[in-house]
């Protein structure tokens, strides 16, 4: 069965644990396999990566390591990280910021 995560991509959020506590960025994917997602710019890690062609090159690249979704939050514009809440908008179901009310 597929996992229900309030984090979708393309939302901003911010990171609330680990190395880079504080920073923020867009989720790029979303690993609901692993419970974790991608942030753009964020928990960069050094890989190794193999010569693919003539014109690659190669060799160490930094690369954004995914990070568990309990460690991400999403923002706000109003008032920055908050929890997500549910509210049902006619046929829609509409995710709503849990310290103002506003549709995120």
């Amino acid at each position: 069965m597929e996992k229900k995560f309030k984090i979708r991509k393309d939302d901003t959020v911010e990171i609330i644990a680990g190395k880079d506590k504080g920073k923020r960025g867009n989720v790029v994917r979303v690993l609901r396999d692993k419970d974790r997602v991608i942030v753009a710019g964020a928990n960069l890690v050094k890989k190794a990566m193999k010569k693919r062609s003539q014109q690659d090159r190669g060799g160490i690249v930094e690369i954004e390591a995914p990070i568990h979704v309990s460690n991400v939050m999403i923002v706000c514009k109003k008032c920055g990280p908050t929890r997500i809440g549910y509210k049902v908008d006619g046929e829609k179901k509409v995710r709503v910021c849990r310290k103002c009310g506003e549709a995120l």
